[in-house]
């Protein structure tokens, strides 16, 4: 199992900040793709990406037991 945090206006929309999903070896493109599809989370395509607490791209390979973290983009004043 994945397990992935959810920060800001993703934990809003879907009402919790973490969830799991099975996969190994998957890109980090491809589990935006697959929580997109099981959740209906919109607002993955502009979020930063950490894995195990370093930031990743969408290259990145996740392993079971990893932790991925989305973090939307904020704004303020």
């Amino acid at each position: 199992m994945i397990n992935v945090l959810l920060f800001a206006q993703l934990k809003d929309e879907l009402g919790k900040e973490s969830l799991s999903i099975e996969g190994n070896g998957l890109s980090v493109a491809q589990i935006k793709e697959k929580i997109k599809a099981e959740f209906h989370l919109d607002g993955l395509e502009t979020v930063m990406t950490a894995v195990n607490e370093e930031f990743a791209g969408d290259e990145e390979l996740v392993a079971d037991g990893d932790t991925i973290a989305f973090i939307p983009p904020v704004s303020g004043g």
